[in-house]
């Protein structure tokens, strides 16, 4: 059953072609601590969002290789299109991975599934 989800304010909204995640995570990196999202990680290709070019904000940070999408008009994490990074920080320089902020998805409980935490502080 495809998991459908949006922003506070529904500017931003998205479509997966996948079962809700029986794991999510969370990061502890500077950024990711602070953002506050719950991610659950989809292929490209299971991946549709719907927003109007205004309405989808970008941050890009460091190696600027992963964009964090944003909603500009309600400021909500909506999902983050990445490198598929290896734990030790390695990529095959060809494969993406969309990280989508599960706290977003339509009739979702996040008490439901377990909580995977990253040490992204210490890692990279």
């Amino acid at each position: 059953m495809p998991i459908t989800g949006s922003c506070h304010c529904g500017k931003t909204t998205f479509r997966i072609d996948a079962d809700l995640p029986e794991k999510v995570t969370r990061c502890t990196c500077s950024f990711c601590a602070k953002r506050g999202a719950l991610l659950a990680y989809y292929q490209p290709a299971q991946f549709e969002a719907k927003a109007a070019v205004t309405d989808d904000g970008i941050y890009r940070w460091q190696t600027k290789l992963v964009a964090h999408h944003y909603c500009t008009g309600c400021g909500c994490a909506t999902y983050s299109d990445s490198p598929a990074f290896e734990m030790d920080g390695s990529w095959d320089q060809h494969t993406r991975r969309i990280g989508v902020n599960a706290r977003l998805f339509d009739n979702f409980d996040p008490h439901s599934v377990t909580i995977e935490v990253i040490d992204g502080k210490n890692l990279w």
